[in-house]
């Protein structure tokens, strides 16, 4: 199918250097169609007539004013019904039609028309820009908000809202949405060039929470609309007591407030908001999320650790090519990492998750890992017991070999702040770039080039370095050990970096089960 853009498809000719204007799409040209294949666009300039049989109207109209025009016989007739009505019901506008297309009295004979061309012109715009208003986006009258707001709620009567808000919450926002969209309140499976629904993805992890706000576009991917980050550190001190400490907690409830906040600022058809590891480990989780919906709003589910590797893996499914067979991924986390690993056949399904044939999480991380070993003094010994101590835990993960037949069929795929970071000192930027780490290439060479230059660093030079910053310096080494660690278990001679995980992969999944994507496919070739 043809995968050009509404605009583009009515764009008919673009400018040839050498020759002028050409058509923009293969096939014969004006000439060679003749008046019987003059495109839609064209005759609806015209109202359904051709550039010749307009013209020669004008003449005659301007030429024999005087001269009574002939009757459209019945054919004629029939046949300007049955342009009227597919017009119609393309999302044409009927009314200019229908005035185009009636035949005119004998006795009055024809309608001056003292400008000609011009004229004619100018009534066509005028009557585009009249019945512009009244068309929807597939060309269908939208509702009028009188006839929506008589089946609407009372003002006084609350209106739910996405699944992720609490209900005292939901009460006091009075989201009436039929008034607001009354397209979708009518048609809830509008076949839009986009649609127009936001999802929204919270994760609240043991160092970072996390909220992306997406409207799905293309098959497959999603326009970030609003994003926040901020480290909160919740896990803090939980490996030494088990419990969540109220200062972590305090800043968890922070920046779930301006979480919040977003949230309610945009209508969300649907959102998931999850809590990992803190809140598996600690004895006072289910406490603590309990605060964060009377002070925010906020409904937190917790997540198992299965349940975070096939997240993991559907937020990066996008970065795994066709020729790869098998991959590795991991993602390092505060309080676990989680890795799965990928084996893909002749054939591929449509959700890289389903590919997993292994999996595990270890319960270590950037922040518990770094709590034993210290973070801020790292000497090359401190950072040899560290890899030995995740290298133990992997000893205990039971997985066949990968076997690898051509060097392109295998690879590691690492989602952290660990492996960006890694990136980002690698490309030596002066600030971190998104979009110049997300799916960037690392040779093994220069993965242990960047290690071991971190190494060297003290903690001051660390936290001066623009892509690591005073949050991360005493945890980033850490990190580093825990991939050193994977990289001994899977030997790869590159490595890809992913600046993604949970939250893309919640989005994934939220739009691929609500089939936003196949719907759009489905309006596209009803275009």
């Amino acid at each position: 199918m043809p995968s050009w853009s509404c605009a583009a498809r009515w764009k008919t000719n673009v400018e040839d250097p050498e020759g002028g204007a050409k058509p923009q799409f293969d096939g014969a040209s004006a000439v060679a169609r003749k008046d019987g294949k003059k495109s839609r666009r064209r005759k609806g300039k015209r109202g359904g007539q051709s550039r010749d049989v307009s013209q020669s109207a004008q003449h005659a109209a301007s030429g024999n004013a005087g001269e009574a025009a002939r009757p459209i016989d019945n054919a004629a007739e029939n046949s300007a019904r049955k342009r009227k009505r597919r017009r119609r019901g393309s999302g044409g506008s009927g009314e200019s039609i229908q005035q185009q297309h009636q035949p005119q009295n004998e006795k009055s004979g024809p309608a001056p028309n003292p400008t000609g061309h011009d004229a004619d012109a100018a009534s066509g715009r005028r009557n585009r820009r009249k019945h512009r208003g009244k068309r929807g986006l597939q060309g269908r009258p939208l509702v009028h908000e009188k006839s929506v707001g008589q089946n609407a709620p009372p003002a006084s009567q609350p209106v739910p809202t996405a699944r992720g808000i609490s209900a005292e919450h939901r009460a006091g926002e009075n989201d009436n949405r039929a008034t607001r969209h009354p397209e979708r309140e009518r048609r809830p499976h509008a076949q839009h060039p986009w649609p127009d629904e936001l999802y929204a993805a919270l994760d609240l992890g043991t160092n970072n929470c996390r909220l992306l706000i997406a409207q799905p576009t293309r098959p497959g991917q999603f326009r970030v609309v609003d994003a926040f980050s901020r480290i909160v550190r919740l896990g803090e001190g939980l490996a030494a007591s088990g419990r969540l400490s109220e200062e972590a907690m305090d800043r968890a409830v922070d920046a779930l407030k301006v979480c919040a906040s977003k949230l309610k600022s945009r209508e969300i058809r649907r959102m998931r908001l999850i809590a990992t590891e803190a809140c598996r480990q600690a004895s006072n989780g289910e406490q603590f999320l309990a605060r964060v919906v009377a002070e925010t709003g906020l409904e937190l589910e917790i997540i198992d650790r299965e349940t975070e590797a096939r997240l993991a893996v559907s937020g990066c499914s996008s970065l795994v090519g066709r020729e790869t067979r098998s991959v590795v991924l991991f993602d390092i986390g505060g309080g676990s990492s989680e890795i799965a690993v990928i084996r893909i056949g002749e054939s591929r399904f449509n959700r890289l998750a389903n590919h997993i044939t292994h999996w595990t999480s270890l319960p270590v991380g950037v922040v518990t890992l770094s709590e034993r070993h210290g973070g801020r003094d790292v000497t090359p010994d401190v950072f040899e017991g560290m890899v030995l101590e995740v290298e133990g835990m992997l000893a205990a993960f039971n997985c066949p070999d990968i076997e690898i037949g051509q060097a392109d069929d295998f690879h590691l795929i690492g989602t952290s702040g660990t492996v960006t970071t890694l990136a980002g000192v690698h490309l030596d930027l002066p600030r971190y770039d998104r979009r110049k780490v997300d799916g960037i290439w690392l040779s093994d060479d220069e993965v242990s080039a960047m290690q071991a230059k971190l190494l060297s660093w003290d903690f001051a030079s660390r936290a001066a370095n623009p892509c690591i910053g005073p949050d991360r310096a005493d945890l980033v080494l850490a990190g580093c050990a825990i991939l050193e660690a994977i990289r001994r278990r899977w030997p790869s001679p590159r490595m890809r970096v992913a600046d993604r995980g949970l939250r893309e992969g919640l989005l994934t999944d939220m739009m691929a089960d609500d089939g936003v994507w196949r719907r759009n496919r489905r309006g596209q070739r009803g275009r």
